[in-house]
């Protein structure tokens, strides 16, 4: 039996792939996110739009700018677009202006995502730590020496001598563990029912964040208050881009297993053939 070639193989994937969307449904899609994925090293993006209820990939397109979220949304059928009840996003400018321009009412229904948003929140945690370090060691003191994990890791995620360890730093009144208790803190805006309960919430973090000396953690503060609207909207619709990390870890692994990819428009397909809830059985 002839062995098939490399790009053989490619070959009848694409096939697939095309068979597969050409039989994809008209189905709407009311909850959906919209992320960026690196293809390669370096400022190499593309940007996938996902169906949250399906954890489906329903869209890609080439960069990570308002184009390349209009050439997604393109993608999806007019009907499609109207059905959209909420979509979870980062805090990217071009996205949001790309839903405004492509989804009916989408001021109403962007969710910026809480999973990026603790992630600001634990980056400016660690600019703190590197901070107050380099400060501390110029002096010979090194009580933060190798504890940047123990800071970005969840309690319940830290062996009993770690959190022994956390506890040793914490109670130092450190500005690294000031600024983990308000990060940790923020983690509760996410827990009311309502809207208005989450505003109000967030306006006490917010004064008082503001008036530390914690300038990474202020600015996460006023970039939260820029989209305040669109960040308690989780009340609402009850979203986040979880499925889309899942998608991501899935995409990972189909990067590591080939190697990594070094045609773009193979990598697309991989994906959509992996990820993309295709009938790609022949009939």
């Amino acid at each position: 039996m002839r062995r098939t070639t490399w790009d053989e193989k490619w070959s009848i994937l694409q096939k697939t792939v095309s068979r597969g969307k050409a039989r994809k449904s008209n189905d709407p899609h009311p909850r959906i996110g919209i992320d960026e994925k690196a293809f390669r090293k370096g400022q190499n993006y593309i940007t996938l739009i996902y169906n949250l209820d399906q954890s489906t990939v329903e869209a890609i397109s080439d960069g990570s700018d308002t184009e390349a979220a209009n050439a997604a949304f393109s993608q999806l059928s007019e009907e499609q677009l109207g059905s959209v009840q909420a979509i979870a996003m980062d805090m990217s400018a071009a996205y949001v202006k790309s839903a405004k321009a492509n989804i009916p009412l989408a001021e109403e229904k962007i969710v910026h995502d809480r999973f990026h948003i603790m992630k600001m929140a634990n980056e400016a945690v660690d600019k703190v730590r590197k901070s107050e370090h380099r400060e501390l060691k110029e002096n010979g003191d090194n009580r933060l020496t190798g504890t940047k994990f123990l800071w970005l890791t969840g309690m319940g995620d830290l062996s009993e001598s770690q959190r022994n360890r956390f506890d040793a730093v914490y109670t130092q009144q450190l500005k690294t563990g000031r600024a983990w208790g308000y990060k940790e803190v923020l983690r509760d805006l996410w827990q009311h029912r309502t809207a208005s309960e989450a505003i109000e919430f967030f306006k006490d973090w917010y004064n008082r964040v503001i008036h530390t000396n914690l300038e990474p953690l202020k600015v996460v503060a006023r970039s939260i208050n820029e989209r305040l609207a669109n960040v308690v909207s989780y009340c609402t619709h009850g979203i986040t881009n979880a499925v889309a990390e899942g998608i991501n870890s899935k995409i990972m692994a189909i990067k590591r297993r080939v190697g990594g990819y070094h045609n773009r428009e193979n990598f697309k397909t991989a994906v959509f053939f992996y990820c993309g809830g295709l009938d790609l059985y022949p009939r």
